[in-house]
């Protein structure tokens, strides 16, 4: 009996002792929040309120057809012109939104026109089609894959980019010499078919051909003279076809089979030279080309490696003195602390922004191994930062990716990252408040508030949130790849837990939310050190106005 009254006893008392802490633990956070809140006064504006308004605009959907997995091939296949939307409806894309009342609009004004605008949401296709953000506009002409959308997504852009697409034969006839020579004095790069007569299939085929290319003008003759002067064997068996280009490399005859699609990817692998200067003419061109693997950052000796890329990479030569081009190109690749002398750098693509590094003596053969394990991914990827700052005593931490690891994912410590943009409107309107979060919990030792400038540093571990606007800003000569939406990013990295995914902050941004989102996630319970006086908690207030 005395036992059974024993252990109800220490029962009651372990009791007693878990719900005093309990309470204590909760007085002191309501302590805590009276304090804070007592300090900030009126709450800042929600970062919801930007957007506390918005709603998805009124759409007539009614001549936009969605698709599924299982009926996309058969629908493409069997109608001459379609164009399907890759979007995502949840989380809700922003830009979709804002687009579809435009695609909509010219879905209906195409359609009398035998074009037909679908969309789909299919994870599975979309990777198929190498998507990279959300909405891509792909293009089919008889089944064939065309290329993604390019340009404005107005109605009106939308219509004319079809329109010139399924238009009348951009294909031209040339009948005589003289018409040849002015054609190829004129003509930076141009396609001929030397054909058995200028109507009929392989016509047709040429012509088909000629609609999945934006950027070469195609003609056609059955004049052996005309053939010999394009640098074409007039006794050769018929049909043939050569590129011609006025860059190295300026002949590439076909050897395929006369069919559309084979034209074209030889159209397409051939069209480029084999090393682009980089200048204000040549962005649009090479950066628009469906291969999403670029080399940048060239010097000449890659002019005999990059023989071996052609139709696989974009080779691209940048003279970084030059202080409008090169330097912009230096700053947004982060190659600037990378020590001096030319450097080779290769680049999957703006949406996808992955970087690798070749340094140190280039070679030809080095050049080619560089390039062929860039193809086969087998390269490290270089991530871009700036120096480790000389002194971090601030009370909002300083990171860059040099140091990310030693400060982020330091086991021992519960971390809140803010990846911003220097010229970010929200990212400012966040900063005091940011500083007056840090201020209120310096001195914790197993909490850090810390900030990255995500446009000059990376880290694999610090992705930017982008399901918003995810735009390609052409800026006079230089293209960089803004994703503007997805600034501030708030990332929490819980002590312990440093190999699991981080937390996204998404909580109104006010001192005293940022702090009820700390304690709720924190792995190390804290405490704040509040002021030791009324003088000194107002002279924090003042400080802080």
């Amino acid at each position: 009996m005395r036992f059974l009254l024993l252990q109800l006893f220490l029962a009651t008392l372990l009791l007693f002792s878990s719900f005093s802490f309990t309470l204590s633990h909760e007085q002191d956070e309501d302590e805590d929040l009276i304090y804070l809140q007592g300090l900030e006064g009126t709450p800042s504006p929600s970062h919801h309120d930007h957007f506390s308004d918005h709603k998805p605009p009124e759409v007539d959907h009614k001549d936009v057809v969605v698709l599924k997995e299982n009926n996309f091939t058969d629908f493409v296949n069997n109608n001459r012109f379609v164009m399907v939307q890759f979007y995502a409806p949840a989380p809700p894309c922003r830009l979709c939104e804002v687009i579809a009342p435009e695609y909509s609009a010219a879905a209906t004004e195409l359609k009398d026109q035998n074009v037909i605008l679908a969309k789909l949401d299919d994870n599975a296709l979309a990777h198929q089609f190498n998507v990279q953000v959300f909405p891509t506009f792909h293009f089919f002409i008889d089944g064939v894959h065309y290329k993604p959308l390019q340009g404005s997504l107005t109605k009106d852009a939308i219509v004319t980019w079809i329109t010139k697409k399924i238009g009348p034969s951009r294909i031209h006839n040339v009948t005589t010499s003289e018409e040849a020579q002015r054609i190829l004095t004129d003509q930076p790069r141009l396609v001929l078919g030397f054909l058995n007569s200028l109507v009929g299939p392989e016509s047709e085929e040429l012509a088909a051909a000629a609609r999945l290319e934006d950027d070469v003008i195609f003609y056609q003759t059955v004049n052996p003279d005309v053939a010999k002067l394009f640098h074409i064997d007039p006794d050769v068996k018929r049909p043939a076809l050569i590129l011609i280009k006025k860059e190295e490399e300026k002949l590439n005859h076909f050897d395929g089979q006369f069919v559309k699609s084979e034209i074209a990817d030889f159209v397409f692998s051939n069209k480029l030279p084999l090393v682009t200067v980089f200048e204000s003419k040549s962005p649009p061109l090479a950066f628009r080309n469906p291969v999403y693997k670029h080399v940048a950052k060239l010097i000449p000796v890659f002019q005999e490696a990059a023989k071996s890329f052609k139709g696989k990479l974009i080779c691209t030569y940048v003279e970084t003195d030059n202080k409008d081009v090169g330097m912009a190109m230096v700053d947004y690749f982060g190659i600037s602390n990378t020590g001096s002398g030319p450097k080779v750098l290769a680049f999957t693509g703006f949406f996808d922004g992955k970087k690798f590094l070749l340094d140190g003596e280039l070679t030809v053969d080095k050049i080619k191994v560089f390039g062929e394990d860039f193809l086969e991914d087998k390269l490290k990827r270089f991530f871009k930062s700036d120096p480790i700052p000389e002194s971090n005593d601030g009370d909002v931490k300083i990171v860059v990716g040099k140091n990310f690891e030693e400060i982020v994912l330091d086991e021992s410590k519960d971390v809140l990252l803010e990846i911003y943009s220097p010229w970010c409107e929200h990212c400012l309107t966040l900063e005091p408040i940011y500083n007056k979060l840090a201020k209120h919990h310096r001195g914790i030792d197993s909490l850090v508030i810390a900030k990255m400038n995500g446009i000059t540093n990376e880290h694999p571990r610090a992705k930017v949130n982008a399901n918003l606007n995810c735009k390609l800003v052409v800026l006079a000569i230089v293209i960089i790849s803004e994703m503007t939406n997805g600034y501030p990013t708030l990332l929490f990295f819980p002590a312990g837990n440093k190999s699991s995914d981080p937390i996204t902050l998404d909580t109104d941004r006010t001192v005293v939310d940022f702090y009820k989102f700390l304690k709720k996630h924190a792995s190390i319970p804290f405490k704040l050190q509040k002021a030791t006086s009324t003088f000194d908690a107002t002279s924090d207030v003042k400080d802080e106005l």
